[in-house]
């Protein structure tokens, strides 16, 4: 293990008390920046519920550091003090364990279906409940810009509730390039557009969706086909969060191939 983390003892059943030593808090707290994610190709999980969902979906433990040894039965972790857990944590309130994954492989992009494209999603949080809402929805890609917030970053990874291992991110130099390109049509998420509710929805499409503050870039809306907008039924809100309009949109992609 990096740092010469303790007490692995195998994979079923183990547990050990043990004290975090310098160099492993090190290289557990280092985990927060992506450059050190990236380096040792992992990502953080905290709680119990996210880590068994992980580890249900087959993606690969490895190290589990937890307060409470019961919740974790049948696989190896370490018993570390609730103190130890709070200085490794990411969390204000951490949730009794915390667990390094390795990141899943790459798969190869597959233009079918509904792919959805984020120009620039920047927000942890708004990533996060996209994937979920990607999930959810049966949509299996989702291409980023190199802008867009890092999907192992451990507030994307716990607003993701697991999704991260059943949705493939990703993440291109040149979003606008890649659209101008695809032989799929292109869909994006405007303020001003055709009314989603009165426009037949392909099967087969991109739908983008833009930065939180500024929207879909010029150069990523001249790629697009379509421009899709919802409705405002109200007075009091001049728009939507880019994760609640997502999910608005996803749903009526897929009731439209459902008429």
């Amino acid at each position: 293990m990096y740092f010469g983390l303790e007490g692995c003892r195998g994979l079923h059943g183990n547990t050990s008390r043990t004290m975090l030593s310098k160099n492993t808090l090190k290289y557990l707290t280092s985990l927060r920046q992506k450059k050190y994610r990236d380096r040792y190709e992992v990502f953080v999980a905290e709680g119990p519920k996210l880590i068994q969902d992980l580890i249900a979906a087959g993606l690969k433990l490895e190290s589990l550091y937890t307060t409470d040894s019961s919740v974790f039965s049948e696989m190896t972790s370490e018993v570390i003090s609730a103190a130890e857990l709070k200085k490794i944590s990411n969390q204000k309130t951490p949730n009794t364990a915390f667990a390094i994954f390795k990141r899943k492989s790459v798969t190869e992009l597959k233009e079918q279906g509904l792919v959805l494209a984020l120009d620039s999603i920047q927000d942890p949080g708004n990533l996060g409940t996209i994937m979920r809402l990607a999930d959810w929805f049966g949509v299996n890609d989702i291409v980023c810009t190199q802008e867009s917030a890092d999907c192992y970053n451990p507030k994307v990874v716990q607003a993701s509730m697991g999704s991260l291992a059943r949705v493939q991110l990703h993440y291109m130099a040149d979003l606008p390039a890649w659209l101008a390109q695809t032989d799929l049509p292109v869909y994006g998420g405007f303020m001003q557009g055709e009314n989603v509710y009165q426009t037949a929805l392909p099967e087969n499409a991109v739908l983008v969706m833009g930065n939180e503050g500024q929207g879909i870039s010029k150069e990523a809306s001249a790629s697009i086909d379509t421009k899709l907008s919802i409705p405002n039924f109200g007075a009091g809100q001049e728009s939507l969060n880019v994760a609640t309009a997502t999910a608005v949109l996803l749903s009526e992609f897929k009731r439209s191939i459902g008429k």
